[in-house]
C-alpha cells in the first residue's frame, strides 16, 4: 500500500541521514546514498502534498453548507 511505501522511503531516508552524520561512507558511497535521498525527499513530499491536499477536508459551516476548508498545520498556528 501507499502508506507503507511512504514510511519505506522515510525509514531508508533516515537510515541514509544517520549513516552520512556517522561519516560511515565512502566519498563515492556519500554521492550515491545523497542521490538515493534526493529521490526519497522527493516522493515523500509527493506524498506529503497529496495527504495535505485530501486533508483540505471538506466541512460544514455555521450554516449547514459543505466548504473546502484549507488544513492547518503546526507552523499556521505559530504565525510561521
Amino acid at each position: 500500500m501507499a502508506k507503507d511505501r511512504f514510511e519505506e522511503a522515510l525509514g531508508r531516508l533516515e537510515e541514509i541521514v544517520r549513516r552520512m552524520e556517522a561519516g560511515e561512507m565512502s566519498l563515492d558511497e556519500s554521492l550515491k546514498a545523497f542521490e538515493e535521498g534526493i529521490k526519497l525527499v522527493r516522493f515523500c513530499s509527493r506524498r506529503l502534498d497529496e495527504a495535505q491536499r485530501r486533508v483540505d477536508i471538506l466541512m460544514r459551516n455555521g450554516e449547514g453548507e459543505i466548504t473546502t476548508v484549507p488544513f492547518k498545520g503546526i507552523e499556521d498556528e505559530d504565525g510561521e
